[in-house]
């Protein structure tokens, strides 16, 4: 089928240049086995006292993830390779949808949906934020916190297993479907949706974080490249996207952050003469 019934060129006819950067791209996107998501693996022991605890085993399933990444690659590549899905660039899928008038389904979790949005899209995330509260994910939840969460601001995820049937739901398998991520993910709902019959998709490279604001009609209260940072390092300003927005916007742009960097140091610095102070007090008062 040509590109979404573009009264123009088919933007699915890409260079061989092109598509070996578009495979150059996977290596920084988000893998997994679509036949099996991504879980954490168990072992249950019986302990001398006869109870039964839960160890989460870190090294077998970080193995485990390693050789669904390096699998998920080369079947994407081979998706890419194949023209199973055809790739847009953010630009590309803005004329798709002002043009064809179709429809961008976005697959983000809310945490990123919220911030930034295409106008007129239709959400479905294949991940979202994990808000169950069973002692195994809270433990997940810690350990994600701790291994960076708390400076990139991304939350524990969990792969939403009704995704394909809420697809199915609203879109009919010979839909075009345009699929965007805040990067790369979307590879994985596109290999998802073509095992399960939908044989026209698009993919949008590098996901909604390389759309310039005059590429897609965005609503929301974030610029797209935004959309997916948080945590400390957004506010600080330490991100990638707000150092190339700092470049772009100049001095003023950075003195926020800036301000923002020297109020945490004097408020550091405050709690620390406060700890100081009532440590003082309290051997006052043991020396009385």
């Amino acid at each position: 089928m040509g590109a979404l019934s573009f009264g123009f060129s088919p933007l699915n006819a890409v260079t061989t240049s092109s598509k070996q950067q578009t495979l150059k791209n996977l290596g920084t996107a988000h893998f997994f086995n679509s036949t099996n998501m991504p879980s954490f693996n168990f072992r249950t022991q019986q302990n001398c006292r006869g109870g039964i605890r839960m160890q989460i085993v870190e090294e077998e399933y970080e193995v485990q993830q390693a050789k669904d990444m390096a699998a998920a690659k080369k079947r994407w590549e081979a998706m890419i390779r194949n023209g199973k899905v055809k790739f847009l660039t953010p630009r590309e899928a803005g004329y798709a949808i002002q043009l064809s008038n179709k429809v961008l389904l976005d697959v983000r979790p809310s945490t990123e949906r919220k911030k930034a949005w295409v106008k007129g899209s239709t959400w479905i995330p294949l991940f979202d934020v994990d808000n169950s509260i069973d002692a195994v994910n809270l433990s997940r939840k810690m350990t994600n916190f701790m291994m960076g969460g708390w400076w990139s601001g991304v939350p524990a995820l969990a792969y939403d297993n009704k995704f394909l049937s809420k697809v199915q739901e609203k879109f009919p398998k010979d839909s075009d479907l345009i699929v965007a991520c805040q990067k790369d993910r979307s590879l994985a709902a596109c290999e998802l949706l073509y095992n399960a019959g939908y044989r026209n998709l698009f993919w949008v490279q590098e996901g909604l974080e390389a759309a310039e604001e005059e590429d897609l009609d965005r609503e929301g209260p974030q610029p797209f490249k935004l959309a997916g940072i948080g945590g400390v390092s957004e506010f600080l300003g330490w991100t990638d996207q707000q150092r190339a927005a700092a470049a772009k916007e100049g001095w003023g742009y950075r003195l926020v952050f800036t301000g923002r960097l020297l109020g945490v140091i004097l408020a550091a610095d405050a709690l620390f003469f406060g700890a100081q102070q009532v440590g003082r007090y309290i051997q006052d008062l043991r020396a009385h």
